[in-house]
């Protein structure tokens, strides 16, 4: 019986190990990605902003409904596999080289901008993109930074954009 009174103990300190981790990191990160692509600037500005066809080539993105903000910006739901509800809205756009999109539900426990910028290069182009984003709870918080990274999202996305064109991306800082 003290055996389980021990497990329960060590599950309690490292729960709270991660509370307090969590709590002494900071709530804001600034992250920045890069990718080459042998496509147009145009032609990746067709893809990211035909969010309705998100489901078919960003992996975990079951459906999108779109929607207009209240400021008369375009935006989008990202509705997951698992069920939770990503609303997301332009709020600037300069075709087909800059677009920023935040993330438009403050009760989420995170969110923030993607600021996409798209430039030529030799054999087509290169797309940045950079998160100025937050964290608010301490658990997902331990989470973003030890777990997943910053820059998991950011990496799937570009690489997940690589294979709707047909090839295989290699993600720079």
């Amino acid at each position: 019986m003290r055996w389980i009174f021990r497990i329960l103990g060590i599950i309690v300190a490292l729960a709270l190990c991660v509370v307090a981790i969590g709590a002494a990191l900071p709530r804001q990160h600034v992250v920045s990605r890069q990718a080459i692509y042998h496509q147009p600037a145009e032609a990746i500005w067709q893809a990211i902003m035909d969010y309705e066809k998100f489901p078919t080539w960003i992996r975990g993105v079951a459906r999108v409904e779109t929607f207009q903000s209240p400021d008369g910006h375009p935006g989008w739901t990202e509705i997951l596999s698992s069920g939770m509800k990503i609303p997301l809205e332009v709020t600037d756009a300069a075709p087909p080289r800059r677009l920023v999109t935040r993330i438009a539900d403050p009760k989420l426990p995170w969110g923030g901008t993607w600021t996409t910028e798209i430039t030529p290069a030799p054999d087509g182009s290169v797309m940045r993109i950079t998160e100025d984003g937050y964290v608010n709870n301490p658990v997902f918080r331990f989470m973003s930074r030890f777990v997943f990274g910053y820059t998991d999202t950011l990496d799937s996305y570009m690489k997940s954009l690589g294979a709707k064109f047909g090839e295989q991306v290699t993600i720079q800082n």
